[in-house]
């Protein structure tokens, strides 16, 4: 694994690390000014490492977060449920929110500020598909690792959920053990 340590410039998800906060979080503080940073061509945002020392040296940058923040977004309430006691019963530190629907979820992935979200993909109104495209498309969510869940396995359902943003869609019911390694895994 290559070394970041001598890199000047840093990702936002690299910058969030070395405060220990998430990349929300850190492109909130850069759009309020707070925190410089600079623009790509690309339109990505880029932090100069020694503007992030120094920031955290001066706001004193908050312990180490220790729990992995989860969105669950299912209409089915069942499913939810199972997933917020499952996850919520586990030795690993995970906190837990739920979204019933497509709108919910949005407002969620702002003041909950997930690092996953279990998404599933048929939803009525704003289905899954479309709310991993809004996810993914917006540069201060775009970080936020999706996996989609479906009770229609499909190889098109498979390649859409793909090609909206999320990292892997896996079939209902779920394999418990199975979703327990993708939520706990840096990356695929």
């Amino acid at each position: 694994m290559a070394s970041h340590d001598n890199k000047p410039y840093l990702t936002p998800s690299e910058a969030a690390k070395l405060l220990m906060v998430s990349p929300i979080t850190v492109r909130a503080w850069a759009q309020k000014g707070l925190l410089p940073s600079e623009t790509t061509p690309g339109g990505h945002r880029r932090f100069l490492r020694e503007s992030v020392e120094q920031f955290a040296k001066q706001h004193k940058a908050a312990p180490p977060r220790n729990e992995l923040r989860v969105l669950i977004v299912d209409d089915d309430k069942q499913v939810a449920g199972f997933l917020v006691d499952w996850l919520t019963g586990l030795d690993e530190p995970f906190v837990v929110e739920t979204a019933c629907n497509g709108f919910e979820a949005g407002g969620k992935v702002h003041s909950f500020e997930p690092d996953i979200i279990v998404l599933d993909l048929m939803m009525p109104e704003l289905d899954g598909f479309a709310v991993c495209r809004q996810i993914k498309s917006d540069p201060d969510t775009s970080d936020i690792r999706i996996i989609a869940m479906t009770g229609h396995p499909s190889p098109e359902n498979q390649q859409r959920s793909l090609e909206a943003g999320a990292e892997i869609c896996i079939a209902k019911p779920l394999d418990t053990k199975f979703l327990l390694g993708l939520l706990t895994a840096g990356l695929l």
